[in-house]
């Protein structure tokens, strides 16, 4: 399979396919594709882990195209703002991503539910209880809110991040809240009241512009428009 990703800020990835190669996608997430690709939906992995993606923000079932030609061409858009993130998913690694982020995959990739243990981490770090997980062999895409900055953090080492801004981080990655410090702080500091805490090791992917803060933003233009 060979992908590239094209435009902004707005981009769609499109892959090209080998005869007999498949790619995973959500109800709905395919764009545009050749004729001669065939689509199967199905549960992929049966009521349990339907029910795991239905609670990370994904539907029961999910469209399986796979390309019956050589150089069999499929597109997958980007249904908000922001970047096309391909994550090679090999060796055991897992990603733990924000519910919804999945946009596709190649076959080998499995996704299930993750659920946030520290309740401090659930209520106020933004992300929520459920994320997603992913694992397996092959390419994910995900869909991140705005610009993507990646980092590596070594063992131990430490990140405060405003809430939402957190899209994916390796399971390696441990995520806590910490409260802002000093009653100023807290009250006229315009962060919140709690910042996401990760600490490595592991690779996190941080957004610059997530859903709920984009809708902050045109909340009162909206009004003024009423």
């Amino acid at each position: 399979m060979q992908y590239k990703i094209e435009g902004t800020p707005l981009p769609v990835l499109i892959c090209t396919l080998d005869a007999g190669e498949s790619m995973i996608t959500e109800s709905g997430g395919m764009s545009w594709m050749d004729a001669n690709i065939e689509m199967q939906t199905s549960s992929n992995g049966g009521v349990g882990k339907a029910l795991g993606r239905m609670f990370s923000g994904e539907g029961l079932f999910q469209n399986i195209y796979t390309s019956k030609v050589p150089s069999g061409l499929i597109a997958f858009a980007s249904s908000f703002p922001g970047t096309i993130l391909p994550v090679e998913i090999s060796g055991g690694k897992t990603i733990i991503a924000q519910k919804s982020a999945f946009l596709a995959s190649t076959s080998g990739v499995q996704m299930s539910v993750f659920f946030q243990k520290k309740l401090g981490a659930g209520f106020f770090g933004g992300e929520g209880f459920i994320m997603q997980k992913i694992f397996g062999e092959g390419i994910v895409f995900l869909e991140i809110d705005g610009h993507c900055v990646e980092y590596t953090l070594a063992e131990g080492q430490r990140m405060l991040i405003e809430t939402g801004q957190l899209a994916a981080m390796e399971e390696t990655v441990k995520m806590d809240v910490e409260m802002v410090k000093g009653l100023k702080n807290m009250v006229f500091g315009g962060e919140g009241l709690f910042n996401t805490s990760v600490t490595g090791p592991g690779k996190i992917w941080l957004q610059t512009m997530p859903a709920s803060k984009l809708a902050g933003a045109v909340r009162p233009y909206i009004s003024v428009g009423k």
